[in-house]
């Protein structure tokens, strides 16, 4: 099994990668906060990774940080109806302390606005992991991800997210013009450009 993958990038989208190791080119689904820590095409990267084994074939799932790797393993293994490409929705929608967040307080519309999630889905995310997320809360740590970047550093995308929030947008819809300024741009745009981009201009 799979746990973690070293090599060089030589594909990137907003949620899958190529990486190249030993001659071998891996390719992994990531969520788009990896996504927009990756650096560029031809550098060395470095992921945790989450390998799945299915009757039809199996997938990598990489993760910048531990506890968003934890966090998507919680959602595969004990919410039924949530699969690894929804629970890779997830946490391309949702920032990990916003949905932790969410979770602890039983908001339901809010998990509700994630791709693929219905209400029902959605309070069975509250009911199955509410306890859980308030253990995992407590004690996680985050390890050493992307040489190009710390996993506590600032990116494009945060930055951007905190200059909208400045300019009066709520957190949740900052995140969401940003997610959506990712999809558009790629994970290499600036923070001034996402920011432009989630305003329009």
């Amino acid at each position: 099994m799979i746990v973690s993958l070293r090599g060089k990038l030589i594909e990137a989208g907003v949620l899958r990668v190529v990486i190249e190791s030993s001659g071998v080119g891996y390719e992994v689904n990531v969520p788009v906060t990896t996504a927009e820590r990756l650096p560029k095409l031809g550098a060395e990267v470095f992921l945790l990774i989450h390998h799945v084994f299915r009757e039809d074939g199996q997938a990598l799932y990489g993760f910048a940080v531990a506890e968003e790797r934890e966090f998507f393993k919680l959602l595969v293994e004990k919410v039924s109806g949530v699969g690894p490409k929804m629970a890779l929705n997830i946490l391309s929608r949702l920032a990990l302390p916003i949905l932790r967040d969410a979770i602890l307080r039983g908001d339901v519309a809010l998990l509700s606005q994630c791709p693929g999630i219905g209400k029902k889905t959605a309070e069975r995310l509250v009911m199955e992991l509410k306890d859980k997320v308030g253990l995992e809360g407590a004690s996680v740590t985050v390890v050493s991800s992307l040489p190009s970047a710390n996993a506590l550093a600032p990116t494009p995308a945060s930055d951007a997210m905190a200059a909208l929030v400045a300019l009066g947008f709520k957190p949740v819809d900052a995140e969401k013009g940003v997610r959506t300024a990712l999809t558009k741009l790629g994970a290499g745009a600036s923070a001034d450009q996402l920011v432009k981009a989630a305003l329009g201009r």
